[in-house]
């Protein structure tokens, strides 16, 4: 990849949601949308302001912060009002990178979770998104054309154990996909989740058994797990031009984890795991 970048987001302006830590899949896609050229802003939840650095990623990008709660339709309505006053024209692009399992925090298992957390997480993680894209079209911030891209796990569509209601939040995030895409089209303006490897970020680490789901798709991926610069590199194809016909997909950026259905390496990891066992 160029240092200086290609371009691709010359003259496009966008919103971004999500960046917390140098670790965030939303603060590297921040910095790869800086180097093709585009404007944006960066949103997080208030509560962020204590916890992670954004204002550093502001100033290295030049970029306004609006801090807005993703599950607050006052809050959304009014930072897409703000973006309008901002970017004379609207927006031409999304990000949505905001997810958090509640009940996997405070370690929960699946079949007696907290309803009211399960409500929150899915408010969080998915119905955030819908809200998003509808603030989005109601107050005419997002333009004809432009893109919205989501950041999404293999876990909604398999079981990993410790992902617990994540994988169901997933799901229903890549469902808002699909059915917003349908009418988003008829604007020429395209959805899609982009389906990332396990990625080491703040979110990541607050699920048990998260190293080990790392370890699993690293052994399994010829390629290996994919990190979040490169997702970010991708993800910038998909808000350019360049993929402008591309809509209501789940696409998998994870080094061929989904298509993999066991590789010789695990195998011998299991060989070796198995007879060290017997023999104890």
């Amino acid at each position: 990849m160029s240092d200086s970048g290609y371009g691709l987001l010359e003259g496009k302006t966008g919103i971004i949601f999500g960046a917390l830590t140098e670790d965030s899949i939303a603060w590297h896609v921040a910095e790869a949308a800086h180097r093709e050229g585009a404007r944006f802003a960066l949103s997080n939840a208030p509560v962020a302001r204590r916890l992670g650095s954004m204002d550093d990623l502001a100033d290295a990008t030049d970029s306004p912060v609006i801090w807005a709660d993703a599950t607050s339709d006052d809050d959304l309505e009014s930072l897409f009002n703000e973006l309008n006053d901002t970017y004379d024209g609207g927006i031409d692009f999304i990000v949505h990178s905001i997810g958090m399992g509640v009940n996997v925090r405070k370690d929960n298992p699946y079949e007696d979770l907290n309803y009211n957390w399960y409500q929150k997480t899915l408010d969080i993680s998915s119905v955030s998104l819908h809200r998003i894209v509808h603030h989005a079209l109601e107050t005419g911030a997002l333009n004809d054309g432009g893109s919205v891209v989501a950041m999404s796990y293999i876990g909604a569509q398999r079981i990993f154990s410790k992902y617990s209601e994540m994988g169901d939040a997933k799901a229903l995030l890549e469902s808002i996909v699909r059915s917003f895409g349908y009418r988003l089209g008829k604007r020429d303006i395209r959805i899609n989740a982009v389906s990332q490897s396990p990625t080491r970020t703040t979110a990541g680490s607050g699920i048990e058994g998260f190293d080990a789901m790392f370890e699993f798709a690293e052994r399994v991926s010829p390629m290996g797990n994919a990190d979040a610069a490169s997702c970010a590199d991708y993800t910038v194809t998909l808000l350019s031009d360049l993929t402008r016909m591309v809509t209501m997909q789940t696409l998998y950026h994870d080094g061929g984890f989904s298509t993999m259905g066991i590789s010789d390496e695990l195998v011998e990891a299991m060989r070796d795991a198995f007879e060290n066992a017997d023999d104890a």
